[in-house]
């Protein structure tokens, strides 16, 4: 059975989710962002109250309806895309989220800014920055290579969306030291 589950943006996520299935003593196959694949075929009403009330003391949400499916699918493909992708992808992004949902992008990006109160392509922005903050802590890469690896025209547009989003250029942020990083899942909209 496969259940999916709101709210899973990072890999500690994916534990939380393991432990909570295994003391509902369910036997989980695989976990991943948004996705959880258990053994048993069909779950009580009893033990499904039991895993929703569990996930969401933890800030998840046990998801039944297909558009709130399709919406972490949305947000689980921008998340991996952005900051676990080993390469970055030089096609259109409108076109790999649509070939990746089975949907048309009109109908995701309507359905998206709906529920979320902001477009695919400011949620898509909004991790890009985070990534960027991120590996600029890091000091490992050079702005040049964040902005390719990132999938930016150029450092100027890079630089440009950064000082957008933050109020800072990319070498004050880097200057400053203080890393006032957010939560991924502190980057939707409304929720």
């Amino acid at each position: 059975m496969i259940l999916h589950i709101k709210n899973m943006v990072c890999h500690r996520c994916r534990m939380a989710v393991e432990q909570i299935l295994q003391q509902l003593q369910l036997h989980p196959v695989a976990v991943t962002l948004g996705e959880a694949v258990i053994e048993e075929k069909t779950l009580s009403s009893k033990k499904a109250e039991a895993l929703r009330t569990a996930l969401s003391e933890i800030g998840f949400e046990l998801m039944d309806d297909k558009k709130s499916k399709l919406m972490e699918q949305i947000r689980k493909f921008i998340i991996e895309t952005v900051h676990y992708s080993e390469e970055p992808s030089r096609l259109n992004f409108s076109q790999l989220l649509a070939r990746h949902t089975g949907h048309d992008y009109s109908y995701l990006s309507k359905l998206f800014s709906e529920v979320e109160g902001i477009t695919i392509e400011q949620y898509l922005i909004r991790q890009k920055i985070e990534k960027v903050k991120e590996l600029l802590a890091y000091d490992e890469l050079p702005l040049s290579q964040i902005a390719f690896d990132l999938g930016y025209s150029s450092t100027a547009h890079l630089s440009a969306q950064f000082k957008k989003m933050t109020g800072l250029t990319p070498t004050q942020f880097k200057q400053l030291g203080t890393h006032s990083r957010k939560s991924l899942d502190d980057l939707g909209g409304l929720g």
